[in-house]
């Protein structure tokens, strides 16, 4: 295997640390030809497609790509912002305010966004890592749950490229962080300040992204990790059986997923004579269209047609300081032991560096 040129190596150097947020990734905009691009490498991921290869590219190329690009391309122009996709101007944001409340943590690290699917690479932002000094680099999934699908996915991306280089840096991946405290007790205080606003709903839906059940049956913990997330959730908010229910949503294909399905369920609520829901997505990080298009739109639409009178979708995390916090907290976490405390004469710079990386984010967020 040929590997790639490296930077000469500096003599004494102790390198830099680095903390790598990666989320699924997004189309370039809203358009037709977009789309297709990043549905083909999307659904070209055999971590993602669990069909034999030459099979499933006539599916991919005849009947998904010329057909579903367009229509999700429509969706997708449904919730666009003026700064562009809703899951990217999260996660540029969740990395400017992890940096900085890291920096007022005293830690002096690097903090960057990758894309699984689009831009910015993996390989790219590893790259740009690298030629900066970067040593060391805790890669950071933004999914709380793990999965074979999403999460090693990620992992197979990081190893897949550093498989060429001479110079590997030194590696942490955070697997999961599904019962993380400080991730619980966000997702508590999002769905409370809801709650004191406008009240308790007759149920609250708890909605997952979907993945086939054969991946349950063949030994991956995504189901569980979920439940297990639903179930310190409802805890904490003092919830009995009877007053939330779990349900998976985003299926695609014929073959059985995970259940109960989201749009079913709701439509059997409301049936069932349950005049409220309130729907929250706590295996999202970050608002995109599984939650912005799927659920505050489709849902929403699913539940009040078969009988509902009123649905509330809670936001996901985003930029909640809690979140943020807590996001801080899993990254220190497992960076013990590197070497990422900044010496007292730098401390009045970087905590100067951090308050400008959350100003710069909160301004962002304040122009969508």
């Amino acid at each position: 295997m040929p590997y790639r040129k490296e930077p000469i190596h500096a003599h004494d150097s102790t390198g830099k640390t680095a903390v790598l947020l990666v989320n699924l990734g997004t189309p370039e905009a809203p358009t037709t030809a977009a789309v297709r691009t990043y549905l083909k490498e999307f659904l070209s991921d055999p971590r993602v497609i669990e069909i034999p290869k030459a099979v499933w590219w006539f599916i991919l190329h005849g009947i998904i790509l010329p057909f579903r690009a367009a229509k999700s391309a429509h969706k997708y122009a449904s919730i666009w912002t003026r700064d562009g996709s809703p899951l990217k101007v999260h996660t540029v944001k969740q990395a400017q305010l992890l940096r900085g409340y890291l920096g007022e943590n005293g830690h002096d690290v690097q903090v960057a966004y990758a894309m699984r699917y689009g831009h910015p690479s993996v390989p790219q932002v590893l790259e740009e890592l690298k030629a900066g000094g970067c040593d060391r680099i805790l890669v950071l999934p933004a999914y709380p749950q793990y999965s074979g699908t999403s999460t090693a996915s990620i992992f197979d991306a990081v190893f897949s490229h550093l498989a060429g280089s001479r110079n590997v840096p030194e590696l942490r991946l955070v697997k999961h962080y599904h019962d993380h405290e400080g991730y619980v007790q966000a997702l508590k205080q999002a769905v409370l300040a809801h709650w004191n606003m406008h009240g308790r709903p007759g149920k609250l839906v708890m909605s997952f992204h979907g993945v086939p059940k054969r991946t349950l049956l063949l030994g991956d913990p995504y189901f569980c990790e979920c439940q297990k997330t639903a179930r310190l959730l409802a805890e904490q908010l003092g919830l009995n059986e009877e007053q939330y229910v779990v349900t998976f949503q985003s299926r695609f294909g014929k073959a059985e997923w995970l259940q109960p399905y989201t749009a079913p369920t709701l439509r059997k609520l409301a049936k069932e004579g349950i005049k409220r829901v309130d729907v929250l997505c706590p295996g999202f990080i970050g608002d995109c269209l599984e939650t912005l298009e799927e659920i505050a739109i489709e849902a929403r639409n699913d539940f009040l047609t078969a009988g509902g009178k009123e649905f509330n979708y809670i936001p996901c995390l985003n930029e909640d300081p809690a979140w943020i916090r807590a996001l801080a907290e899993i990254a220190e976490q497992h960076m013990i032991g590197w070497p990422t405390r900044v010496v007292p004469g730098q401390q009045a710079r970087q905590q100067s560096a951090a308050a400008s990386a959350q100003a710069r984010a909160r301004g962002l967020g304040a122009r969508q």
